[in-house]
């Protein structure tokens, strides 16, 4: 979940990957490889706290369009069957496989896409109170100077929640170039869930970036949400997938 280019890819994996479709002009083919010390995504842990090994590949030509696919490892879903081995609904991998259209106009830079959510070997929809976890996204981006607005929204059920079209995350970053290499991102998006009752929330974070050079990019990110306690804990280990944490990144793209 990234935009592709080697510093802001590195820096939204650690932030919760908040605009993980916007694909890279030049060059036509980039790879992307790298760990961070826990995966958070729109600010909710998906890796119990644990460390994530995650990648990439994007195809991206000068007419704007672009396709791309990223992996990371995962065990929200595990840790949220209701048993401590995971083995009911299985699905340690994310796979993410994602295309659109990049343009500008009037001095402005715009993105509209679609996202598939791919949880490999998930079975969450054997449950009565969930549905399978993949999911379908399109969404619409806006970048002017330091300025980034984006809104995706769900086609259809939204990460296992039932009855929950049309669910939407609306974000802003901002993106402050500090010399040397390093970038300050502060970044606030808001998860509107449908139908799970009010268990919407609000994320936010501050991440700092620094490419050490040869593609390599060094990234700390400070994550809060306000995502209810009572809702966004596993029932197997009663972790708290929404508590504030803080994530150190270390990506390489080539």
């Amino acid at each position: 979940m990234k935009l592709k280019s080697k510093l802001l890819l590195a820096l939204l994996a650690t932030s919760s990957a908040a605009f993980a479709q916007t694909a890279p002009v030049a060059p036509e083919v980039t790879y992307n490889v790298g760990v961070v010390s826990q995966y958070r995504y729109r600010g909710l842990a998906q890796t119990k706290g644990q460390p994530a090994l995650q990648g990439g590949v994007d195809y991206a030509n000068a007419s704007g369009y672009y396709l791309g696919a990223w992996a990371s490892q995962i065990k929200w879903i595990a840790d949220s069957s209701g048993n401590p081995s995971g083995s009911t609904y299985g699905g340690s991998t994310e796979l993410d496989t994602y295309g659109g259209y990049k343009f500008n106009s009037a001095g402005a830079d715009y993105d509209v896409g679609f996202l598939r959510y791919n949880y490999l070997g998930n079975s969450l929809g054997n449950s009565t109170a969930y549905t399978n976890a993949s999911t379908n996204e399109a969404y619409f981006g806006i970048t002017a100077g330091n300025f980034s607005f984006k809104f995706s929204n769900s086609l259809g059920n939204l990460f296992g929640y039932l009855n929950s079209k049309n669910s939407s995350y609306i974000e802003f970053a901002l993106n402050y170039d500090l010399g040397s290499g390093t970038t300050l991102t502060p970044h606030i998006g808001r998860q509107t869930i449908q139908g799970s009752g009010n268990v919407s929330y609000t994320d936010g974070s501050l991440t700092v970036a620094k490419d050490l050079g040869a593609g390599l990019t060094l990234t700390g990110s400070a994550i809060v949400t306000n995502a209810k306690s009572s809702f966004f804990t596993s029932n197997s280990s009663g972790y708290t997938t929404g508590k504030s944490a803080v994530v150190v990144g270390l990506k390489y793209g080539f």
